[in-house]
């Protein structure tokens, strides 16, 4: 049933929402509801939340906030694009307080549709859901840059673009790094030793030339694993 788009049902899109601000969740909600072709089912407080969502119910689109506790927007679309157990598995858009070309960037490796600005959501948001439905990538105005227009174009052509830095466990650890956790408290929330811990905090500092939790706190936010 998960496969079949909303149109082939003659429904409106079902739409999963994500944000961990219950107040940014109803302003957002107000927006697509007006839209005859567009429905919000289900809502979910952070990433977490909305992967055990997606698994259980039919859903078209899913619209999640990039930066959240427990799992970020980021990581919550690379599972659900991973983990559907019904079929093919629904679109995805992000949503974002910040301009930022390497959270576009991320949002299409993740399996997004691009994402859009929180600040412009009564302009974007029903166009950028109408897009990623019928699957093409949304782009905001001013994010069309030339380095944008040239990553587009490469995924047009079928050409191989770069793969994130990090990888998903690294991206996991640096989430916690730069949220303030101890090495023994990460081990505990991702059931892995301390060893392991350090062996991951070594490697990220390695990959990205980094010398200390700072420099990594802002690579964080940069990447949208924490918010400023």
């Amino acid at each position: 049933m998960n496969g079949l788009k909303a149109a082939e049902r003659r429904g409106p899109a079902r739409i999963l929402l994500v944000d961990d601000h219950a107040l940014v969740r109803r302003g957002v909600r107000l927006i697509l509801d007006q839209e005859p072709d567009l429905t919000v089912v289900a809502e979910a407080a952070d990433g977490a939340e909305a992967v055990e969502l997606a698994r259980s119910l039919d859903l078209d689109l899913v619209v999640l906030d990039i930066a959240m506790p427990r799992m970020t927007g980021l990581q919550a679309a690379r599972e659900i694009g991973r983990r559907s157990s019904r079929g093919e598995p629904p679109r995805m858009l992000m949503l974002s307080m910040h301009d930022n070309e390497q959270y576009f960037f991320e949002s299409l490796k993740v399996g997004a549709s691009g994402y859009v600005l929180k600040s412009a959501a009564d302009e974007d948001l029903v166009s950028a859901c109408r897009a990623a439905l019928r699957g093409e990538a949304f782009v905001y105005p001013a994010a069309m840059s030339p380095l944008v227009r040239d990553y587009l174009d490469r995924l047009r052509r079928g050409e191989r673009v770069p793969d994130t830095v990090l990888t998903e466990r690294e991206d996991e650890v640096l989430k916690l790094i730069a949220e303030g956790s101890s090495s023994k408290e990460i081990a505990a929330a991702l059931t892995i030793s301390v060893k392991t811990v350090e062996r991951h905090r070594a490697n990220i500092l390695a990959k990205l030339g980094m010398r200390d939790r700072t420099q990594l706190t802002r690579y964080a936010i940069r990447a949208g694993l924490i918010e400023p």
